[in-house]
């Protein structure tokens, strides 16, 4: 059963609250309020298995830690980047392969780019998790 772009992006939103404290939202959204996370759809393929049955979606999930130089945030950041724990973004993800339903399995493969981001005059810390969600 393939799902929507929305509906996979608002499953891993959904996947991403089970860490307390992170604020989530299914897009990016308008104020960056960290913690906070986000999916953003990099590309689409179609036929990954005979007859068009595997619909593959990868996207790069983006936490915003908090404030550049911060201690606190590059404490967290270690938390969010562990394999495991209550922090740990890649078991949120993972926490419903199926992302309610919508989606047959999913995978966290990487953790990237660890780098600052701008916003309303302030600088942030932030980490971009490459995910794929097989349709």
């Amino acid at each position: 059963m393939s799902a929507t772009i929305s509906q996979m992006c608002s499953g891993l939103a959904t996947n991403l609250a089970t860490v307390s404290g992170l604020r989530t939202s299914a897009y990016q959204p308008e104020q960056l309020n960290p913690p906070c996370a986000f999916p953003v759809l990099n590309s689409v393929t179609y036929h990954a298995a005979f007859g068009g049955g595997d619909f593959v979606a990868d996207f790069t999930v983006y936490v915003i830690v908090g404030r550049w130089t911060d201690r606190t945030a590059q404490a967290l950041l270690d938390e969010m980047l562990s394999y495991s724990g209550s922090k740990s973004i890649r078991a949120a993800l993972e926490s419903d392969l199926t992302l309610g339903g919508t989606s047959s399995t999913l995978v966290v493969s990487s953790a990237a780019s660890i780098s600052s981001v701008n916003a309303a005059d302030a600088e942030f810390l932030q980490i971009q998790f490459t995910v794929t969600v097989h349709g």
